[in-house]
């Protein structure tokens, strides 16, 4: 079996990789020619752990190659991005979508499988997908399988999870959906789900607008618990001790490639009926306000104007700032004309500074919006820099408070009243 990967980023290169470690002859094409070239000479363009091993490996055995323009291969794996439309309702972008159906066309023989991971709006597998190909002279599942196979996997944890999680199937056919779970099976150890290519498209939709409604709630919460002086984080972690009860924890606002923007396709395939949905991301879209109003409220406490960001990627220990609450509340302090701003992240690349100590001297408050193992724990030295050693931690992750003159959390915020 050969397979060609289209789109060799967060999730479609390690899926490249984990084909070929597992025997498989892959084919990774990306348009960008600096990411083929840094492929090609052994360097992985994205942060996730093993990734540089695993790709020693696929280059060792030459089961792996990268390069500009698909070839011929029994399997088209589509893993490129589909942000949101700039819309009223934020729908799926499929250009890229399109692209990548439109560049493998030329190399499609009969007897061929398609596999869309890219996460799709409802319906575009049966409304968009299904019909390119059939224009094209095929027959779905009779002469070509079609699929869509979305990915459910945590960044840092990507080349376990891929393994060991369970991974829909979902075919056109039900000839498309044996043939996808033959493929798959060459290396998932979790349960293979069978179903169609729309229920897995809502399927993953649906995933993952669950924990943006989660969030909502804590987020809800702690807006409730400031208005009430109630510590919303002791509400949680006693309501979470019911044995049904699983509320998430808030934070600054939700990013990333999925919660961030999943919830949107959804709504854009039935708005009059996503109400709640709508809700939710409206609540979550909100925070980083409410986190700037609160650094202000701090600030007038206790006077000062210099502010360390802790923090860009939108979870912990990852590289990733797509639609990062982070960088979004850093764009807007830094917007204000009264406040010096200085951002670090020992992963993104766009930090001010790149060492903690240069981000905390001489600064009034240490706002803390993402959660790596890297703040949890600030050195003394980096906290006896400061001016006022204040910290403000949206993530609760800080252990070292007691280190600190002041210490802020959703929990514990500035009164509102």
């Amino acid at each position: 079996m050969k397979v060609n990967v289209i789109g060799l980023g967060y999730i479609g290169l390690p899926t490249a990789l984990t084909f070929a470690n597992h025997g498989i002859e892959v084919v990774g094409v990306d348009v960008s020619e600096t990411v083929v070239q840094s492929l090609q000479a052994g360097q992985a363009p994205i942060e996730e752990p093993d990734i540089d091993r695993y790709l020693a490996q696929a280059l060792a055995k030459k089961t792996f190659n990268a390069q500009l323009v698909p070839e011929k291969a029994d399997v088209f794996i589509i893993a490129v991005p589909t942000p949101n439309i700039t819309d009223q309702f934020g729908s799926c972008d499929l250009s890229y979508v399109k692209a990548a159906m439109a560049a493998i066309l030329p190399y499609l023989e009969k007897g061929n499988t398609v596999i869309v991971e890219s996460t799709i709006q409802p319906r575009t597998m049966e409304d968009i997908v299904g019909p390119f190909f059939e224009k094209a002279g095929y027959t779905i599942g009779e002469d070509l399988y079609l699929l869509h196979c979305p990915e459910r996997v945590l960044p840092g944890k990507i080349f376990e999870e891929l393994v060991m999680n369970n991974r829909i199937i979902g075919g056109m056919t039900s000839a498309c959906t044996q043939q996808g779970k033959r493929i798959y099976q060459t290396f998932v150890k979790g349960n293979v789900l069978e179903t169609s290519a729309s229920i897995a498209e809502l399927s993953k939709l649906m995933e993952n607008t669950y924990r943006d409604l989660n969030i909502a709630l804590a987020n809800e919460l702690v807006q409730i618990g400031d208005r009430l002086n109630i510590d919303a984080l002791q509400v949680i972690e006693l309501a979470n001790q019911h044995p049904r009860v699983n509320i998430h924890q808030p934070g600054p606002g939700v990013g990333g490639h999925c919660l961030a923007v999943d919830p949107y396709f959804v709504v854009a395939a039935a708005p009059d009926d996503a109400k709640l949905i709508q809700l939710g991301r409206m609540i979550n879209t909100e925070m980083p306000e409410f986190i700037i109003k609160k650094v202000e409220e701090i600030l007038a406490i206790h006077g000062g104007n210099k502010i360390a960001v802790l923090g860009l990627a939108y979870k912990g220990n990852i590289d990733d700032a797509r639609e990062s609450p982070a960088v979004e509340i850093a764009k807007r302090l830094k917007q204000k004309k009264a406040l010096q701003v200085t951002t670090y992240d020992p992963y993104v690349a766009t930090s001010d500074v790149a060492q903690i100590e240069a981000a905390l001297t001489d600064s009034d408050l240490a706002l803390i919006l993402c959660d790596h193992d890297a703040f949890k724990d600030i050195a003394p030295a980096a906290i006896q820099a400061m001016k006022q050693k204040i910290v403000f931690d949206t993530k609760n992750i800080v252990t070292g408070k007691t280190r600190f003159e002041a210490a802020y959390s959703l929990g514990s915020l500035p009164s509102a009243q």
